[in-house]
Parts: structure tokens; C-alpha cells; sequence
């Protein structure tokens, strides 16, 4: 991927950096997964001089950090200014999802060669430490998922990189200056009194990216009863602040399960909840694990047994103005979740999967205001989706246990907690991306919104 050139004139810097660079999306909601495995990513100066970004390659799957960031890697690299970047990587694994009379269809599509990787201006290196945010843009794709009989000659999916600075607040508030939110994983070396610990994130491939992480007086611990219950391979949700040095502290771990035996973890939206039987279908957009060699997917689970959460950073769940529930009867295809198993193989038969927990987990939507309002405290805006959406798609499919209202339509609620970081103010007819909990009541989608970015085209 070769990079755009640019200019730029300064006073000679001396020293080192350390550079955080991370993973980010701009996309709409026609791919429910973009994997790509980065080999390099390099920057030249004006002199020429190229430092290369990554210590080892990393894997990352970039539509679930829509609107969002992830670490990615950590590095010291000289002071300066940086006018080019060009990066190299295996391959990109764009996958959209879709109902064809009768069936379910996962497709993984051909990712263009014309990616490239752009600086919109040229990029000023300095102080202790900062930020690089390598954000994808998705291009619109020219169809809807194609048929298996389309598939061979589908267009490839295009997109680039932008690669932009970000300073880091001294105490991070947003993605937009150093608060990294969400991110999950499984717990690899913890150190000693359990004060930090590393974290392998959760991708499909060989090479996720790697979190060094402390802890402080200051770290909420969700779902345990203190920090020596976090040992290898425990698989936790968290927050993390990136700090002026340019280490991470988490502000919230949050622990999914303790059982690590024979532990798979997948993650990603549901595709189908069945009325006959207790199963359900996870498209694994991200997933590691014991199971992991014989799973495409995840597959299918029977969430019979499983233990239903809701995620606890949400802190005004209990004051919205409706039932924000999340269990077996109010679940709907489209909603993001993660699931766990300690399954060790396919059942025979029939059966299913068993899955241990089935938790809810934030997502971004992107859709046009019609209506907005306001109820109590909150502001609600209610969007738009478009055709190809996860919830008009698959709410239509025969055979569910639910079935929604108006599925092109979520009703969003956001409070003087929700960050703003839209550059245009919200209006009827404008094009916006919001991310929260979404919620089915009683056959209305609502979501509890806590952050809303400019939109992307449908």
C-alpha cells in the first residue's frame, strides 16, 4: 500500500517519541467484519529516512472500532516530520452478511488492491508521547452481498488508510483523545500482586495485538471479587486510558468468565434466533481459542443453559425510559454479542454448541435522523437504517422467536454522559454513526447511545 506524499518545514527535533499507533474504522453497516494482517507500517521524513511502526506484524479486524480505537502496537521513534507512509500486509478478509430466499449466507470477499494508506497532512513527531490513528475507510460497495452464484465475479471491496495524530488528554475522556473503550481479550502473563498484566485481543489470526496493561486505585474490576482473580487465559472486556507516557492503564476490567478450561471465545452480531429450539447463530467476527481450528464462523449454539449480561459500564441502564433487557425471550438477530463455551468438539447429532455465556456488547449503527425529540432527560433520535443493515435483513427470516416492529428503525437515547464528537449537529435527514447497547422492547430496537460520530454515505 503506497502512501501519499506531502510537505511540510519545521525546526530540526532531536530525541524520541514513544508512538502509539492505533486501530480505528469509518465505514457504514453494509461489512460486518474487515481482517487484515499488517507486515510493516512505515513512515519516511524529509530526509528520506523511514522508521518502521511495527516491532512484528499484527493482525487486527477493523468494523467492530468503528468510530472507535485499539492499540495496536507501541514504539520510540525519532522526532520529526513525516511526509509519507506506506505499509505491507498478507491479505484483507472484507465480509458481509445476508438472507437469500431461504438461507443464511456469510460471504468472504475479495479486498481490493488499490488500498492505500494517506496522510492528509504531513505528520509532526514530538514530546514524550502521542497517538497515530490508522483509520479504515470503507468505500461503499456497489451491491449488496452477493448471491453464491455472483460470488466468483463480485467487484472486490476498495478502501484506504488515513493515518492522523492524536494527543493524548491527561486524563482521556473519548476515543478522540486517548480512551481506548471495549477492547477484549484473554489474559496471557499477569504480574506480580496482580498489578498489571498482558492481554492477547480477540482476532482471528495469528498475530492479534498485545496489551501491556496496569492497574491503579482508580480501576473498576466488574464481574470478580478482586485482582488475583485475574489469571491466565481469563477472557475480559476493558477500558483502557492511554497515559502521557504512553503506557495503558484499564479503568474497567470486566470478567466474562472465570472457567478457562478448554475455553472459545467468539465475538460478533447474531444472525438467527430460533422458536423451535434454544439456538442461535453468532457470526465469529473476531475469536480465539480452544475451538477455534474446527469453527468457521462459531456456528451454531444452544443457549439453553447460558448466563445472559449485560455490559455494567453502561452506569444509567436502570434510569432509561424503557426495559433495557437482554436474555433468551429478547434477543434479535443484528445485536452484538460475545459468547463463551468450554466446549472441546462438535457435538454429535442434532446438537448444539453449548454455550456458557451469552453477553451483550456495544455496537455502532449508522443511519439518517427522521425524528428527534426529546423524553425526560434524554434526547431521542430515532434513525433510519438502510436495506442492508444486519436488523431489516435478518428480521424477516422465518422461524424466530421474535420478531421486531419496524427492524429499519432504532429508536436512540443519549444523555449528558453520551460524547459528542459529531462535527455537524445532529438534524433531520443528516447521516450519523451512533454507538451503545441496543435493545429489543417488545419489538422496537432501542439503543443506549454512548457516543455519536459523523455519518459515512449508504
Amino acid at each position: 500500500m503506497a502512501g501519499c506524499s506531502g510537505s511540510g518545514t519545521g525546526t530540526t527535533l532531536s530525541g524520541k517519541t514513544k508512538v502509539v499507533v492505533l486501530a480505528s474504522s469509518t465505514a457504514n453497516d453494509q461489512l460486518s467484519s474487515f481482517t487484515t494482517t499488517l507486515q510493516s507500517l512505515t513512515l519516511t521524513n524529509q530526509a528520506g529516512k523511514t522508521v518502521n511502526l511495527l516491532a512484528s506484524p499484527v493482525s487486527e479486524e477493523f468494523i467492530h472500532l468503528n468510530g472507535h480505537v485499539e492499540p495496536i502496537a507501541t514504539v520510540s521513534i525519532p522526532r520529526g516530520t513525516y511526509v509519507s507512509a506506506r505499509a505491507t500486509y498478507d491479505s484483507s478478509s472484507p465480509v458481509c452478511n445476508a438472507q437469500s430466499p431461504g438461507t443464511l449466507q456469510t460471504d468472504t470477499l475479495t479486498g481490493g488492491a488499490s488500498e492505500t494508506i494517506n496522510l492528509p497532512n504531513p505528520i509532526t513527531v514530538d514530546g514524550t508521547a502521542m497517538g497515530l490513528v490508522l483509520d479504515l475507510k470503507v468505500n461503499t460497495y456497489p451491491e449488496q452481498c452477493p448471491t453464491p452464484a455472483q460470488y466468483p465475479s463480485a467487484p472486490p471491496v476498495t478502501a484506504a488508510f488515513d493515518l492522523t495524530p492524536l494527543t493524548i488528554a491527561v486524563q482521556p475522556t473519548n476515543s478522540a483523545n486517548g480512551l481506548a473503550l471495549g477492547l477484549e481479550g484473554t489474559i496471557g502473563a499477569v504480574g506480580s500482586g496482580a498489578t498489571g498484566f498482558t492481554v492477547n485481543g480477540l482476532v482471528t489470526g495469528q498475530t492479534p495485538p498485545t496489551w501491556q496493561v496496569s492497574l491503579n486505585s482508580s480501576t473498576v474490576l466488574q464481574g470478580i471479587s478482586g485482582a488475583a482473580q485475574l489469571t491466565s487465559q481469563v477472557p475480559v472486556d476493558m477500558d483502557v486510558a492511554i497515559q502521557p507516557d504512553g503506557s495503558l492503564v484499564a479503568t474497567r476490567v470486566s470478567v466474562i468468565s472465570t472457567e478457562t478450561a478448554t475455553l472459545t471465545v467468539a465475538s460478533g452480531p447474531l444472525m438467527l434466533v430460533s422458536d423451535a429450539e434454544p439456538v442461535t447463530w453468532v457470526i465469529g467476527a473476531a475469536q480465539q481459542g480452544y475451538l477455534l481450528t474446527v469453527l468457521d464462523g462459531f456456528g451454531y449454539g444452544n443457549f439453553g443453559n447460558s448466563q445472559f449480561q449485560a455490559p455494567a459500564q453502561f452506569k444509567n441502564l436502570a434510569s432509561l425510559p424503557f426495559p433495557a433487557t437482554f436474555n433468551s425471550a429478547t434477543m434479535v438477530p443484528g445485536q452484538n454479542v460475545t459468547v463463551t463455551t468450554q466446549a472441546m468438539a462438535f457435538p454429535p447429532g442434532p446438537a448444539y454448541i453449548p454455550l456458557a455465556t451469552m453477553a451483550l456488547r456495544p455496537q455502532t449503527i449508522n443511519g439518517m435522523v427522521s425524528a428527534i425529540s426529546s423524553e425526560g432527560s434524554f434526547t431521542r433520535y430515532t434513525v433510519t437504517l438502510a436495506p442492508y443493515d444486519l436488523f431489516p435483513q435478518f428480521a424477516v427470516q422465518p422461524g424466530q422467536t421474535t420478531l421486531l416492529t419496524a427492524p429499519n428503525t432504532v429508536v436512540v437515547y443519549a444523555d449528558g454522559n453520551t460524547q459528542m464528537l459529531n462535527q455537524s449537529s445532529p438534524a433531520v435527514g443528516g447521516i450519523f454513526r451512533f454507538y451503545g447497547l441496543v435493545f429489543n422492547d417488545n419489538g422496537t430496537l432501542r439503543m443506549d447511545c454512548a457516543q455519536i460520530n459523523d455519518g459515512v454515505t449508504e
